[in-house]
């Protein structure tokens, strides 16, 4: 009886033991390949997961969440001969649990060299000057590249950046040199495109200026030709209008005329500008009968000095004294 109570508790261990080689419990991002007697047989979910003991056995616990890489320092030669070194970072992650584990031997490791490669490779491709301002591209391409030479290897590689990209100090100054260098001709050209800009502008202004001065001068030649025109006009008006009434045997037309002309001689003899002294050898009766004259004409238009104008009163004509 002692004995029979021994094995059932030796069989109930054996159970448990057994329950518990057979229950798997595989934790959220990871899965687990299932090898029967070495081989490969099928993959384990997260979750709680059953396998036959002592047959089946975990083989790999794939980490199937995205994994970084950092890429070490290396030194990469460029199509120009400019040495530089690099590093930079890769990300990937398992897709395929069983080609990850089964596909290749030590996967980051792989996936490390395979990154230097061919950065090695898409950098030595490109100038030094390229490889300095493309960095986006040198990162597209290195990726498309790696990511199809580890697909066989279940694995997606998500994105690969350089971080760094450092040439040689006397490189870096000649760089800084070359630059200074240009940004110097830039500032000439544009000191020289700024002046050459002025020149021309103050050019157009000068020429529309004197296209302006031009249209004002040749308007007012035209207006003081005009003006003289109609003054020649009414000079014309007037003396014609003078030689009807003298034609016509008016005196005081006669008078009128002579004194007009007597006086507007006098006028420009004492307005000249080098003239202080005038010396007249001319008898002064003859001025007097000018004046005479105007007098009379005065007195026949506004009538004798008593006021009288009515229609009854004749104006008298006063004859002049002077000497035509």
């Amino acid at each position: 009886m002692f004995g029979f109570d021994i094995a059932i508790a030796v069989f109930a261990a054996l159970v448990v033991i057994v329950l518990f080689a057979g229950i798997k419990t595989v934790p959220q991002g990871y899965n687990y390949t299932v090898e029967r007697f070495g081989k490969y047989t099928r993959t384990l979910e997260p979750g709680l997961n059953l396998i036959i003991p002592f047959f089946d056995r975990i083989g790999a616990k794939m980490n199937m969440m995205e994994q970084v890489l950092d890429v070490p320092t290396q030194v990469v030669i460029t199509r120009d001969n400019a040495s530089v070194e690099a590093d930079g970072v890769c990300f990937y992650q398992v897709m395929n649990a069983p080609k990850a584990a089964y596909q290749v031997a030590g996967l980051e490791n792989a996936i490390l060299n395979l990154t230097m490669t061919n950065i090695r490779s898409v950098m030595g491709s490109m100038d030094l000057d390229e490889l300095l301002s493309n960095r986006d591209a040198i990162n597209t391409r290195l990726l498309r590249v790696v990511d199809e030479a580890g697909s066989p290897w279940g694995i997606k590689i998500t994105r690969i950046e350089i971080k760094d990209i450092n040439p040689p100090a006397d490189l870096v100054d000649a760089m800084a040199r070359q630059m200074k260098a240009e940004r110097d001709k830039r500032a000439e050209i544009l000191e020289a495109e700024g002046e050459r800009q002025s020149q021309i502008l103050r050019a157009e202004g000068l020429k529309q200026s004197a296209i302006l001065k031009a249209e004002g001068e040749r308007e007012a030649a035209y207006r003081e030709a005009e003006a003289r025109e109609r003054l020649a006009q009414a000079e014309a008006n007037a003396t014609r209008s003078v030689s009807e009434a003298i034609a016509a045997g008016s005196t005081q037309a006669i008078n009128y005329f002579v004194a007009q002309k007597y006086t507007e001689a006098l006028q420009a003899i004492g307005s000249a500008p080098n003239q202080k002294i005038v010396l007249m050898p001319m008898e002064a009766a003859s001025l007097i009968g000018s004046l005479g004259g105007i007098g009379a004409i005065a007195k026949e238009v506004f009538g004798d000095g008593d006021g009288s104008n009515g229609s009854g009163n004749r104006s008298r004509t006063v004859p002049p004294t002077g000497k035509l």
